[in-house]
């Protein structure tokens, strides 16, 4: 049956031009190989050498879910980015079986620790609203790439959690309060859009280890919003060498004047690296930024090119 399944999604995909066919297809409805997200995960053989292809279908599918170490290069594609909804509803401080806090690493709607992912027209959601610490989508693997993606929820909305790990995310929609972007990662940021709900709150909570050259770098995104005018501030260093840059972006008003908070550690100062290039609308204020946050030199910026951030991985070649 399975057998059938896969050649008929070959079939579909030649008769609509689609480049490649799909090497699984989800459906709740029973059209594809699985109904659950899981299950097509679970089918991915384990340290793969090739890409596997896994198409999503419309619907809601709450799951929560794990990429394993061990599957490696798998790409997720949903049919319909607003429609396609991978979501879950844990959070910091719900019960585990135990009676303990699952904690805020472990409120996360996907674990992705397999390297090489994608994700392409995917809406992912924590769906349990403004509870405290609530992940949509927590990222370990190394080159994990998110394009034309949904990132859903509130505080702490997408966790960029690996140590070395390197995140490309382009063309995404990322929403929260309270330092919704957050994690020790390298991650650059391009084309994306970043609304800023009511709350008031931080953008970014970067933990960049001190070894690391880059963490956050966000390249011509726009930050939009529902919040107050003045309610946001761009970053507060997690950890103490956090690095987090804007190049040429659209702040908008939710971003208040100061830009960059140091958490209430007077030390942060000396060794967070907040900067920003040629950021444009109402909360792009370079003359009223925190003084140890840095306005990037020409020559300085050209050190933040996605090349350069990467070295030897180009996340825009397949």
């Amino acid at each position: 049956m399975r057998k059938f399944l896969t050649l008929l999604c070959l079939l579909s995909s030649l008769l609509t031009g689609r480049a490649f066919a799909y090497d699984f297809v989800v459906a709740q409805d029973g059209s594809g190989q699985y109904r659950t997200v899981q299950e097509a995960f679970n089918a991915v053989p384990d340290f793969r050498k090739k890409i596997t292809t896994i198409f999503i279908k419309k619907g809601v599918y709450k799951e929560k879910l794990i990429l394993a170490g061990s599957k490696n290069l798998v790409r997720i594609i949903g049919e319909d980015r607003a429609q396609t909804i991978l979501t879950y509803d844990d959070y910091n401080q719900k019960k585990n079986i135990f009676g303990e806090d699952k904690g805020t690493s472990g409120s996360a709607s996907i674990y992705v620790y397999g390297a090489d992912f994608s994700a392409e027209n995917i809406t992912f959601q924590n769906s349990s609203g403004p509870v405290g610490q609530a992940v949509a989508v927590w990222v370990a693997g190394d080159k994990a790439r998110f394009r034309n993606c949904r990132f859903l929820g509130f505080q702490d909305t997408l966790y960029t959690y690996g140590y070395g790990s390197r995140q490309y995310y382009q063309g995404c929609y990322i929403e929260g309060t309270v330092d919704f972007i957050f994690g020790s990662s390298t991650a650059f940021f391009e084309d994306c859009t970043i609304f800023c709900k009511k709350g008031g709150g931080y953008v970014t909570a970067a933990s960049t280890p001190d070894s690391t050259r880059y963490g956050y770098v966000f390249q011509h995104c726009k930050i939009i919003g529902d919040a107050p005018a003045g309610s946001f501030l761009l970053g507060r260093p997690w950890r103490p060498y956090a690095k987090t840059v804007f190049i040429r972006c659209a702040l908008g008003e939710q971003i208040g004047a100061a830009g960059w908070d140091h958490w209430g550690k007077e030390t942060n100062k000396q060794t967070a690296t907040y900067a920003e290039f040629q950021n444009q609308g109402k909360g792009a204020q370079p003359k009223q930024r925190v003084p140890w946050s840095h306005q990037l030199t020409d020559e300085q910026a050209k050190a933040y090119t996605r090349e350069k951030v990467f070295r030897n991985w180009d996340p825009t070649k397949d």
